[in-house]
């Protein structure tokens, strides 16, 4: 006598038939948050749908481009690591959150003008093209979110980026402070004392016995009228004069 056929079950299904959505119960998801394709979305990760059609037809016309990829959440390592990508890129259409995009466009004086924003402009010429709104997204997340356009640099500039990203560390420290008092840290003048000290043997140079590292860069500052400034009024031509006159002098932030 034939067996009769075993009905098979969907695996999908029965994960998302573990998933309780009841009020009160100790783990239960909220109901907007498991879908019908059994999908349970990480909040606090960051995980959003994008609801509406007509911003991402936005974001695909501004960008110019036949085809692109919306990013909903990105950090800073990703977007140095596009940046110093290799071959370059022609543009790249991002969303991020509000106050991360701020930063990205943020100009000397700005409230938001930080490390981020001088790296990024040194790199790439970014250009904030619409705003979208939370309630875009399903589950809305807490913070709002900017679509901006980065376009690198070509051709690169000539310049070493881990000593010049060394030097915007020590003065965005405290950016509200003067270059003076940024270098006046133990901290600080001890590792450049130890930088300066293997350049000197690398490139087999005698230390002056009267060598003072605090002294030193006091000078560098004064002569440059660099000491009375803030970083959050300085521009990329200020870093560059003042990494200029640090190099000049055999001091260097690697």
């Amino acid at each position: 006598m034939p067996k009769a056929p075993v009905q098979k079950k969907c695996r999908v299904h029965k994960e998302v038939s573990r998933v309780c959505t009841k009020p009160g119960v100790k783990g239960a998801k909220p109901a907007s948050r498991v879908l019908s394709q059994g999908l349970v979305f990480n909040t606090d990760l960051g995980q959003h749908i994008l609801k509406n059609p007509l911003v991402i037809t936005s974001m695909i016309e501004k960008a110019g481009l036949k085809t692109t990829d919306t990013v909903l959440e990105i950090s800073s390592p990703f977007v140095f690591k596009l940046l110093l990508h290799r071959p370059i890129f022609r543009c790249a259409i991002l969303m991020f959150q509000q106050e991360f995009a701020e930063r990205l466009i943020a100009k000397p004086g700005d409230k938001l003008y930080c490390r981020l924003s001088v790296n990024t402009q040194l790199l790439a010429k970014v250009d904030h093209l619409m705003k979208v709104s939370k309630n875009n997204f399903r589950p809305p997340p807490k913070v709002e979110s900017s679509v901006v356009r980065i376009e690198p640099r070509n051709p690169v500039p000539k310049i070493n980026f881990s000593e010049w990203d060394g030097l915007l560390r020590i003065a965005f420290v405290r950016k509200n402070k003067t270059l003076s008092a940024a270098f006046k840290h133990s901290s600080v003048l001890q590792t450049l004392e130890k930088n300066f000290k293997t350049w000197c043997s690398l490139h087999e140079k005698k230390i002056p016995e009267d060598f003072v590292m605090k002294e030193k860069i006091e000078d560098i500052l004064i002569d440059g009228k660099f000491d009375k400034k803030r970083a959050r009024h300085m521009d990329q031509d200020d870093f560059l004069s003042l990494l200029h006159a640090f190099n000049k002098e055999d001091i260097h932030f690697v």
